[in-house]
Parts: structure tokens; C-alpha cells; sequence
């Protein structure tokens, strides 16, 4: 297998280690510290990796979380792999943060 090297945005998981669990929450500290966004675009800056980051909005980011940007930026060196065959479950397979994953609910009829 080859390795590759890619860059992991750590931003939501971040957030949640410091207790800011909606994106919306990151609008006014951001303005507060001169980056004027909408919260469509901080939306996308938390949820998906971005292919590029103003630094000043970096700076701002790691003011408010309190953190360094090798905290929100990781980089690694990873096998490339094969994309999983439908249905198949694993590590890293589902949506989460970090290694949080979501459990299945279990929808159950009251006993009659």
C-alpha cells in the first residue's frame, strides 16, 4: 500500500472540547475579533476541510478556542485503502467527530 499525506481539520472537535456545539456560536466572537463572515460561511469552515484558510481567520479561531493552529490543523500520513464495500462498518467508516461516533436508536413498541 502507498501512504499519502493529508491534513485533518480537528475545528469541530475542538469546538466541542471547549463546550461550542452549534456553528452559529462562532459568529459574533469572530466579528468581535474583525473577520466579518456569514454563518452559512463559518457553517462550511466547521463542517467540511477547507482547501484554503485566511490566516486571520485562523488567528481568530484560535483566540476563541484557545488553541494553536496545530490543533486544528493535523497532519498525517495514512495507507491508501480501498473504499469500503456497501454496508461494511469500521472505524472511520461513519459521520462523527474525531473518534465519537453516533449510536443507532432503537425504536421499541410499548408491551400491551
Amino acid at each position: 500500500m502507498d501512504t499519502k499525506t493529508v491534513i485533518r481539520w480537528n475545528l469541530r472537535q475542538v469546538m466541542a472540547e471547549n463546550g461550542i456545539f452549534q456553528t452559529s456560536d462562532l459568529v459574533e466572537p469572530l466579528r468581535q475579533r474583525g473577520v466579518e463572515i456569514s454563518r452559512q460561511m463559518v457553517h462550511r469552515v466547521v463542517t467540511k476541510t477547507p482547501q484554503r484558510i485566511n490566516v486571520d481567520l485562523l488567528a481568530a479561531l484560535c483566540d476563541i478556542l484557545d488553541c494553536t493552529p496545530n490543533d486544528l490543523l493535523e497532519l498525517r500520513h495514512e495507507q491508501a485503502r480501498s473504499a469500503p464495500a456497501a454496508g461494511e462498518t469500521g472505524p472511520g467508516t461513519g459521520p462523527g467527530i474525531g473518534d465519537l461516533r453516533p449510536v443507532r436508536a432503537r425504536v421499541r413498541r410499548p408491551d400491551e
